[in-house]
């Protein structure tokens, strides 16, 4: 394809022209590069399971998107000046995409980083436990005040114990549930069994020795703890920023950045075709 405006009037004009191709070849490389370091850190930021990770990703991306933006501002007037409007339009065909693709990438990084259902996991393998640990051992060396009463003593002891259990067990698959309604069922079970728990301590009261009962006040401040922790926990968890993030990244944002990809490619092969021919540029 001839192209009037870079006709070879002169030596200096064709070696201008030259430069200037190699230098659009190269900067089409350095977009396509920086791209894929943006996209490749984000999807890392995602995956991070530590927020000091997740951050540094996350930064990485956006670092590499100033880059982007930096060759696309280089290339254009440059593409402009070759007069080379096939690339023109691909570029322009990229920035719109690109455009699409940053918008959604900024949510997702925000969600990223606030790394919710990491944090809801963490507190339930942490303090959680340490919490339901204490609310059992309090529980288990409970005497009774009767001979009589020692299997109902025994039997409510169990029941408060697994009480909590359950609704440590109801935490995992609400962290990683990403449906309202389903979370909302999910806590409701949880309110059940603590109530039991609670109810079987009220119990307990009347049934165990008065030396026995400073163990059942540690046992409901152990109750008490475990049940804040578990109201951070679900409350990190309804948030669902990981959930949410990841799936973002799997279902709206792969399409977006294979037809960013895909311009890019174009672009770095149109400009591979563009040669000089004495004459004209083809």
């Amino acid at each position: 394809m001839a192209f009037a405006a870079i006709q070879a009037s002169g030596c200096g004009n064709v070696n201008r022209a030259l430069e200037e191709l190699s230098d659009a070849r190269h900067l089409s490389a350095d977009l396509l590069v920086q791209f894929t370091r943006a996209a490749d850190a984000a999807n890392r930021s995602v995956m991070a399971d530590t927020d000091a990770a997740s951050v540094d990703f996350a930064r990485e991306a956006e670092q590499a998107k100033q880059a982007v933006r930096k060759d696309v501002d280089t290339l254009r007037p440059l593409l402009q000046r070759l007069k080379f409007t096939p690339e023109e339009d691909l570029l322009k065909q990229f920035t719109d995409r690109y455009a699409q693709y940053d918008a959604l990438d900024k949510t997702i990084l925000e969600l990223a980083v606030e790394n919710t259902n990491l944090k809801a996991q963490r507190m339930s393998f942490g303090p959680a436990q340490a919490a339901a640990d204490a609310f059992r051992d309090a529980l288990q060396g409970a005497a009774p005040a009767a001979p009589k009463d020692e299997w109902r003593v025994k039997a409510l002891v169990a029941g408060a114990i697994s009480s909590v259990r359950e609704i440590q067990v109801l935490q995992a698959p609400h962290i990683a549930d990403p449906d309202d309604s389903a979370m909302s069922r999910l806590e409701q079970r949880m309110s059940a069994s603590e109530a039991d728990a609670r109810s079987a301590l009220a119990s307990l009261t009347t049934l165990v020795q008065p030396a026995s009962r400073a163990r059942l006040t540690a046992a409901t401040s152990a109750l008490d703890q475990f049940m804040a922790l578990n109201a951070q926990i679900t409350g990190l968890s309804r948030r669902n920023t990981n959930v949410r993030s990841l799936a973002l990244s799997l279902n709206q944002k792969r399409p977006l950045t294979t037809a960013c990809d895909a311009s890019l490619h174009a672009l770095q092969d149109a400009l591979a075709k563009r040669g000089y021919k004495p004459g004209r540029w083809e």
